[in-house]
């Protein structure tokens, strides 16, 4: 079905593919059956399940055996929240920061009611945490540090090696929510990482299905009981066309990325140069250490809410997608000093792999157009 639309929230969730969709369809029509299942057809499954599995593991340079598919990293990080606490003691303090995804945020308060002590570093005006904030903030009992790799609405790139050096240095694990570079930046795992999230929706696979890299060494408690999948951590029958578009996404992604970097950052260049011409336009968040799809811009005095419903067929944001609902300001752009008033201004705009330069031209026409009339409007 053709639809009418630009879409340029991608950092919501990406199209699927159509070499993914097309590696999807045998599992969704003959190849139905269970992967658990011990008959000819619950093995050749389990074949292509193990190959999906290698296909991730080799995107993010970890061993296969250590790639668990979940429903996507919402669930994957609860699962590592919740269950790492239950083997480190009784006494247990997480480091994290303010400028989370809800998912790791929402987790870790619900941990500080069972008793998990949490500390939530500050950025700075752009977006970035401080290393000696950082490694004041260690304790006796500080057993992990989370820090997301990328940021889902200023794509600002955090320096997670080194992160985990300092995590390393003090006796502490290092998790990082990956769900905004996994398939878009290249990422060797295996030799700083404990435990990374991601979800095949953010790089071209179908929703519903992700999962974690874990190092071996590690033993989390399982959350999700009944049958003891995936190496007990995940029970539930597995998610076999999802599992093999997530693997295919992620061959794709290893062959392309190089492309996609030099196409979409191109476009994403384009589109922010442009609409910076507009009077008041700022780009939030650093410049410098930023992904290639990403551009998040406030215009001043022009209501984020306003210039969303005057763009009609094109698909941005003002904010998180797991928050559309909630009319708040960004809890990003809070700590990164903004106002209020300010943080209402703003709209991320995120490409991917299907935008065109065509795509951006009418994007920044719509949008320079709608804010000259809201303008207009106001006086």
């Amino acid at each position: 079905m053709q639809n009418n639309f630009i879409y340029l929230d991608n950092n919501a969730t990406t199209p699927l593919d159509p070499r993914v969709l097309e590696a999807m369809m045998p599992y969704l029509t003959d190849m139905f059956g269970n992967a658990s299942s011990s008959h000819k057809m619950g093995r050749q499954l389990k074949a292509v399940v193990d190959r999906s599995r290698r296909q991730v593991g080799d995107l993010i340079d970890v061993n296969e055996e250590d790639i668990y598919f979940m429903a996507g990293a919402t669930e994957a990080i609860n699962i590592a929240l919740q269950g790492l606490p239950s083997r480190v003691g009784s006494t247990k303090h997480i480091i994290t920061v303010q400028t989370e995804h809800p998912a790791v945020l929402d987790t870790c308060r619900y941990l500080e009611n069972s008793g998990v002590e949490v500390t939530y570093l500050s950025v700075d005006e752009y977006g970035l945490i401080d290393f000696e904030e950082l490694k004041q903030a260690f304790k006796d009992n500080t057993f992990l540090v989370s820090v997301m790799h990328v940021n889902n609405e200023t794509g600002v790139i955090q320096d997670i090696e080194h992160i985990a050096d300092i995590a390393h240095e003090h006796g502490a694990l290092f998790m990082s929510d990956g769900t905004q570079s996994v398939g878009k930046l290249p990422i060797e795992a295996s030799s700083f990482i404990d435990i990374l999230t991601f979800s095949a929706h953010k790089f071209y696979g179908a929703k519903g299905v992700g999962g974690c890299y874990i190092n071996p060494r590690l033993k989390i408690k399982s959350l999700v009981y009944g049958g003891g999948h995936e190496g007990g951590l995940r029970s539930g029958t597995l998610n076999v066309p999802g599992i093999v578009g997530m693997g295919k996404a992620a061959e794709l992604a290893a062959l392309g990325m190089a492309d996609d970097k030099e196409c979409i950052g191109k476009l994403r260049d384009v589109l922010e140069q442009q609409l910076l011409t507009i009077e008041g336009a700022k780009v939030n968040g650093s410049r410098e250490q930023r992904i290639y799809t990403t551009s998040n811009i406030r215009f001043e005095g022009i209501d984020n809410e306003a210039v969303l419903l005057g763009l009609k067929d094109i698909c941005v944001s003002n904010g998180s997608a797991c928050h559309s609902f909630v009319m708040e300001p960004s809890h990003v752009l809070l700590a990164m000093g903004l106002s209020k008033e300010e943080a209402n201004t703003a709209i991320r705009f995120s490409l991917g792999r299907f935008n065109t330069a065509e795509e951006i031209k009418q994007t920044v026409d719509a949008v320079t157009k709608t804010i000259s009339q809201l303008r207009t409007m106001a006086f």
